[in-house]
């Protein structure tokens, strides 16, 4: 019954990859076979569109006063026209029926390929005895007032820990509060508040190794979303006080100063240091954006990852492991925490024509992606202006980025949303030997079974 079961299951497989590259055939014909050499050049016209769109981008955000308006405009204007060329040769159904192929082929691709690869990432859980002198940063401030919100402070009193409400009205210095706590006999160290905080604190839990809490009460969590942590109720990360797990994950470090998420590099680095960024974001960025990416203000980088040298780029991202980049519903997770390898990505683009290969090539120049254990950053300037976790810092140049591995303990709930599990990677030539195999030759000795 096994093997029978077995023998169905990659036939659907088969199948799957079948109608997958069946759906990419039809979307790439529909246009020629439904408007013949009119739907060619109309083709041809939205792809030029999306080029002109992404160069019009590169221009609102380079550019000042008029130039700016008229690129708006006409980043604004370049699809509505390539639309309206469509619905003009009534062939705007086509673009619809192209996308529902496009998304079946996605979705039958990665149901084909999702048991033929490796097993999925496994975070190792390590059950240890519950703390007994927990101790708590909160910051009421915290994502619009969530401590207030959820009853954190109340809640974890009753649970036994020692709580203490960070003044936002004055700068605290949290490292200090930390270790006195650790000196005074805490057995746990957590904070609800920024990734900021966060990685102040888990610096000197890791430094005592203390296990250290994750509260999901500031405004975007990434560390609490890679630790599939609820953000939507911080409240119940601190059932991890009576009945949780261990995880062991790693810390970055920029020049000794600990980060959760990651440091970045010249565009943002620099915007991030502007007096309003807290207040008006978009406003604060599109301020600084001109000078900075025309290399009119601002220090010119060089980066040193395991001895790949990145010349000349404007931003420069390093990640506490590496961000997934292959799938855009996973874009700004990170597949693991844990794998001791430092995400970089850098981004160099000088002009309309190199703004538009980023968007449309599938491997553009002015993109850097690898992984690395140590990164270094020069610039020919004496100093480097930082976005650590999202905090802003100005230190010496040039900054040495390493990661601990696994340096971290990390106490969660055992039972939490956990994180997605990323869909596989859409690989056309496995699909393609996959639609064409022949009996349970579909899967490879090393696949896997839901």
């Amino acid at each position: 019954m096994g093997s029978a079961m077995s023998d169905r299951y990659h036939r659907r497989q088969r199948w799957a990859a079948r109608c997958a590259l069946a759906a990419v055939a039809l979307a790439a014909l529909l246009p020629l076979v439904s408007g013949g050499l009119k739907g060619l050049l109309l083709l041809a016209v939205g792809l030029a569109g999306l080029a002109l769109t992404a160069a019009a981008l590169w221009w609102v955000l380079s550019r000042r006063g008029p130039a700016r308006t008229g690129a708006a405009a006409l980043a604004v204007g370049t699809p509505v026209a390539v639309i309206t060329l469509f619905a003009a040769a009534n062939l705007l159904w086509v673009v619809f029926a192209s996308l529902v192929l496009w998304c079946l082929a996605v979705w039958s691709g990665r149901y084909a390929l999702r048991s033929t690869g490796l097993r999925p990432v496994r975070v190792k859980e390590y059950r240890t005895p519950p703390p007994k002198r927990p101790f708590l940063l909160l910051n009421p401030r915290s994502g619009g007032g969530k401590v207030e919100k959820f009853g954190l402070k109340e809640k974890a009193e009753a649970l036994g820990a020692q709580v203490v409400l960070l003044d936002g009205d004055q700068h605290q210095d949290v490292t200090a509060l930390a270790r006195a706590a650790v000196a005074d006999g805490a057995d746990l160290l957590g904070v609800a508040g920024g990734d900021g905080t966060q990685a102040l604190v888990a610096a000197v839990a890791a430094e005592h190794g203390l296990p250290f809490l994750v509260i999901s009460a500031g405004t975007r969590n990434h560390f609490a979303m890679d630790l599939g942590l609820d953000r939507d109720d911080p409240s119940t990360c601190l059932d991890a006080l009576t009945d949780g797990v261990e995880l062991r994950v790693d810390l970055g470090f920029a020049d000794g100063r600990p980060f959760v998420n990651n440091a970045s590099f010249g565009v943002y680095g620099a915007v991030v240091q502007s007096p309003g960024y807290r207040e008006d974001k978009v406003g604060a960025a599109l301020d600084r954006l001109p000078e900075l990416l025309t290399r009119q203000s601002g220090p010119r980088l060089t980066a040193g990852a395991d001895g790949t040298t990145i010349a000349d780029p404007q931003a420069v991202l390093v990640s506490n492991n590496p961000y997934r980049m292959d799938d855009p519903f996973g874009f700004g997770r990170r597949e693991r925490l844990d794998s001791g390898k430092l995400g970089v990505l850098a981004v160099r683009v000088d002009s309309a024509v190199e703004a538009a290969e980023l968007l449309l090539a599938p491997r553009p120049e002015g993109l850097t992606v690898l992984t690395a254990q140590h990164v270094v950053v020069e610039a020919d300037a004496s100093h480097l202006e930082v976005g650590l976790d999202g905090e802003a810092l100005t230190l010496p140049a040039p900054v040495h980025c390493r990661i601990a591995r696994r340096a971290l303990r990390v106490r969660v709930p055992r039972n939490r949303p956990g994180v997605p599990e990323a869909p596989p990677r859409l690989d056309w030539r496995r699909l393609r030997k996959l639609a064409a195999a022949v009996g349970r030759t579909a899967a490879p000795s090393r696949s896997w079974r839901p």
